[in-house]
């Protein structure tokens, strides 16, 4: 019987693995190096505990994993023995240890996500009491639901959607279905297809998840009052894609003037507009900007908004407000789809609305975000390398146009390699590219309105911008990326 000689470290000033992972480790590597043979006998669990002075349960876990993966096995009665490596797959003999699969190294300390939310304020009791409460209801949870969703959220949405967003419609024009990307591929078969014309930079996601359904995807120019309105002679698309409240990545809030210059544009040529609210009810100055569906008189706006920012992005829930014609289209035509999430989810965002808490939950998230909003926006402008600020006062980031004498994949390459993990404007532009094989545009398809700046630079030369958003950090992690980025920049 082998007698393993194992150094543990506690994780006092050290290493910070288990207990379990560092016995797993030290044997996986002395059976892969030859140290312990094939068929040589282990300490029982009694004994190598003793040995190491670690609980019996820290040595089952080790022997569990190793059996697990074919390392050692079992024989009743008398204990554990290595096995014949040779007989294992090559791809197990090959496998890294495991301490290897995530290097702490590679993992960003802080990461400026523009996704990232608060989930250390997360009411956690309140959400269990009311999972209590909606499970006591009814079995008619675990039925399958209605495709366009759970009546009694979408009229309890409706509600909001009018008190929050000044949004007009009634509950059978509101879509349930898990994230945006879902909604987007159901508007795609609805639509048949159109031709989508989409702000650049833009929410990437979107723009892939067009493009991949087959969906002609041209590029729409910005300036310093968002997208840019297509002449309706030249412009090839059916349906432009916006974001008109909060625009992402850069911020910028389209005016009103503008705002009804697309919707002139949809009504007269018979087109849509999409409208992306993604991050409407984080606003810290004045009140929300109306969305863009509330001025609509032509039934244009298809509106979508999510839970992802408000709640949580684990939860997947998104929701679309169709038009009438168009509502009325999907269930006659698509109605066979099921619910992609599920009636109990529903009913739980539904009781969590109905209670208060979902508003009240906001309030609280609205202070929290604030004060760091507020505290980024101080760091920043007490800093020599910020030229601009722009997006301030709502959302979850802000869009910084900083001085450098490096290009944007190095500064965020450098800054990662310190454990920071950054996010460029590059990466939010789009080619617009045609699925028939018509090639790239890297700038509109059409000619524009003479009156419209298409030229508005978001990086000058001798500049970068970046989107450093702040919703998952603290204050102190904040201070410490920005104390790198003072470093490279």
């Amino acid at each position: 019987m082998k007698e393993l000689m194992i150094p543990l470290n506690s994780g006092r000033g050290g290493q910070k693995k288990p207990l379990y992972e560092q016995v797993y480790a030290a044997i996986r590597r002395d059976i892969e190096e030859g140290s312990i043979i094939c068929g040589e006998k282990l300490p029982s669990t009694r004994m190598l505990a003793s040995n190491l002075g670690v609980s019996r349960f820290t040595i089952d876990l080790a022997y569990g994993q190793l059996v697990s993966e074919g390392y050692i096995k079992a024989r009743a009665g008398s204990g554990f023995f290595v096995c014949d490596l040779s007989e294992l797959p090559v791809a197990v003999h090959m496998q890294p240890p495991l301490e290897e699969f995530v290097k702490e190294e590679e993992r960003a300390r802080i990461d400026f996500s523009p996704f990232a939310v608060d989930l250390a304020q997360f009411p956690y009791n309140l959400w269990k009491k009311r999972s209590r409460e909606v499970l006591d209801q009814s079995e008619k949870l675990f039925v399958a639901g209605p495709a366009e969703g759970d009546p009694q959220l979408r009229a309890m949405l409706a509600s909001y959607l009018y008190r929050a967003r000044g949004i007009r419609c009634m509950p059978e024009q509101i879509l349930i279905g898990a994230g945006n990307e879902y909604l987007l591929l159901l508007l795609v078969q609805l639509l048949e297809k159109p031709c989508v014309a989409m702000e650049s930079p833009t929410y990437v996601q979107a723009y892939e998840v067009l493009r991949h359904a087959g969906v002609r995807v041209y590029p729409v120019p910005m300036d310093g009052e968002g997208a840019c309105v297509p002449l309706s002679g030249d412009c090839p698309a059916d349906v432009v894609y916006v974001m008109p409240s909060h625009q992402f990545p850069t911020g910028t809030v389209m005016p009103l003037k503008r705002r009804q210059a697309f919707l002139d544009w949809a009504i007269r040529e018979g087109r849509y507009i999409i409208e992306d609210d993604h991050d409407s009810e984080f606003r810290y100055v004045g009140k929300p900007i109306p969305s863009l569906q509330s001025r609509d008189m032509g039934e244009r706006v298809i509106y979508l908004g999510t839970f992802s920012k408000s709640i949580s992005p684990a939860l997947r829930m998104s929701y679309m407000v169709l038009p009438r014609h168009l509502s009325r289209r999907f269930k006659e035509q698509f109605s066979f789809y099921a619910s992609t999430v599920s009636v109990q989810q529903q009913r739980l965002v539904c009781r969590f609305m109905e209670t208060g808490d979902f508003e009240r939950h906001l309030n609280r998230m609205r202070r929290v975000y604030k004060a760091k909003h507020d505290f980024l926006l101080r760091e920043l402008k007490a800093r020599p390398w910020v030229r601009a600020i722009r997006g301030e006062h709502a959302g979850l980031h802000l869009f910084v146009e900083a001085t450098a004498d490096m290009a944007e994949d190095a500064i965020i390459t450098a800054a990662r390699k310190r454990g920071v993990q950054l996010y460029g404007l590059e990466s939010y532009r789009i080619a617009g590219i045609s699925p028939e094989g018509e090639g790239e545009l890297h700038g509109a398809a059409w000619d524009l309105p003479e009156k419209q700046e298409t030229g508005a630079a978001f990086a000058s030369p001798g500049s970068v911008s970046l989107v450093l958003g702040f919703g998952g950090l603290s204050e102190a992690q904040i201070a410490e990326g920005l104390a790198v980025l003072d470093e490279l920049l």
